[in-house]
């Protein structure tokens, strides 16, 4: 059976790191992070590209620091766009596949049911405009294309919101939580594991080439997701006392950066197209020793 050859890109990062790892010894695999490979440099992108080879790549690098990126518009673009469009070049010229995550800020968060593929697209903050702008230069670029939009991604690896929780719980008696906004927590491990099924599926004459949305089940809020994170720390004795968690209102916490109110997505196209299920982010909390560093 031929093993296929994967250019991956933010292999360091939370969805990085887990492609990385359920790839080895599947496929042969050029893994680079932004000291191995500048992905806003087209130059060193089409040099890379045109010796390694891929059949894949996966563009797992990104701006993500949502309320940086603010202040830092042109570094988060440069990212976010330009080097999704570099990668997305180079892929065409190889005849390549390329695979792109993308994020559910690409939606105002005013929608009162899950978005799908087919929604208007309205980007309230920088990060967004910038994911946006990436989404529609790969899009351009490279016909043999898919954007994969997930959100509130976590991983035992880098930082995220399990890990925020469960140093603060040890470190506060009370906590303020965000109850407003709804969406769907993604485990990484997923979310990498979603993109090998569809490059796969492709490489195996599925030519359903173009956007979806991937992400994880139940929809909760901020507050109820922290409420799960407990309960389960304490069930597992990482916590031997809990917080008190207190409810609170977007508004009660400012950031520089909009967050959208409702983000969930609806995986229904990704499950009829490649028979791929949502995230079960429940099962992924069931070991947070993983977390607890």
């Amino acid at each position: 059976m031929k093993k296929y050859k994967y250019l991956i890109t933010g292999a360091n990062g939370q969805v990085g790191s887990q492609l990385v790892a359920q790839l080895q010894g599947k496929a042969e695999i050029l893994a680079t992070d932004r000291n191995a490979l500048d992905i806003t440099d087209r130059a060193s992108v089409l040099q890379i590209v045109n010796e390694f080879r891929p059949d894949v790549i996966i563009n797992a690098a990104a701006y993500t620091a949502v309320d940086k990126a603010e202040s830092e518009a042109n570094l988060a673009h440069a990212i976010n766009c330009t080097g999704a469009e570099n990668l997305a070049i180079a892929a065409n010229e190889v005849g390549a596949i390329i695979l792109h995550i993308s994020t559910d800020y690409v939606f105002d968060g005013k929608g009162e049911k899950p978005y799908r593929e087919t929604d208007p697209v309205a980007p309230q903050s920088v990060y967004g405009k910038t994911k946006l702008a990436g989404e529609l230069a790969v899009q351009a670029a490279c016909a043999r294309h898919i954007i994969l939009r997930t959100a509130w991604v976590f991983n035992e690896h880098g930082n995220n919101f399990i890990k925020t929780m469960i140093r603060l719980g040890k470190q506060r008696d009370t906590l303020g939580i965000v109850g407003d906004q709804f969406g769907s927590p993604t485990y990484a491990g997923d979310i990498a594991n979603a993109l090998i099924l569809i490059s796969e599926q492709l490489m195996n004459n599925n030519q359903n080439f173009g956007v979806y949305h991937f992400s994880g089940s139940p929809y909760v809020s901020w507050f109820e997701f922290a409420c799960e994170i407990f309960t389960q720390a304490q069930q597992q004795q990482i916590l031997s006392q809990l917080p008190v968690l207190n409810k609170i209102a977007t508004e009660d916490y400012p950031t520089p950066a909009f967050r959208p109110a409702h983000s969930r997505l609806d995986c229904g196209k990704i499950q009829a197209v490649f028979g791929i299920q949502p995230s079960d982010w429940q099962r992924a909390l069931t070991d947070l020793s993983k977390y607890n560093n």
